[in-house]
């Protein structure tokens, strides 16, 4: 699965999605640094397969109507490696079955 993260998302996580073989860049490695979230979700569909944010206002701040891509929500404590690190395992869980179009929520 072709990857997403969301600027608030640690950078090094990016390793953790890479070693169990999914393809992975973070919003400025893809070019979309600055974006609005609305702008990331119109544009990531062409070359994504799911947004992985920490932002939990997100699925609400956006209509998610005929959205083309998955979105995965980690609820972690923070957004410092620490707190995002141990939800890894439910993330790739998740990411076996999330469809397009859907918000999964995963951690806390």
């Amino acid at each position: 699965m072709n990857l997403l993260l969301d600027e608030c998302v640690p950078r090094p996580l990016k390793g953790s999605f890479l070693s169990h073989g999914h393809s992975c860049q973070t919003v400025p490695e893809a070019g979309f640094a600055g974006k609005t979230n609305g702008e990331l979700l119109r544009l990531a569909p062409d070359r994504f397969d799911a947004f992985i944010t920490l932002d939990k206002g997100l699925p609400f701040q956006q209509n998610l109507a005929n959205l083309k891509i998955a979105i995965l929500v980690v609820r972690a404590k923070t957004n410092q490696m620490i707190d995002v690190l141990p939800h890894v395992p439910e993330c790739l869980a998740a990411l076996d079955s999330i469809n397009p179009g859907e918000v999964r929520y995963v951690g806390l």
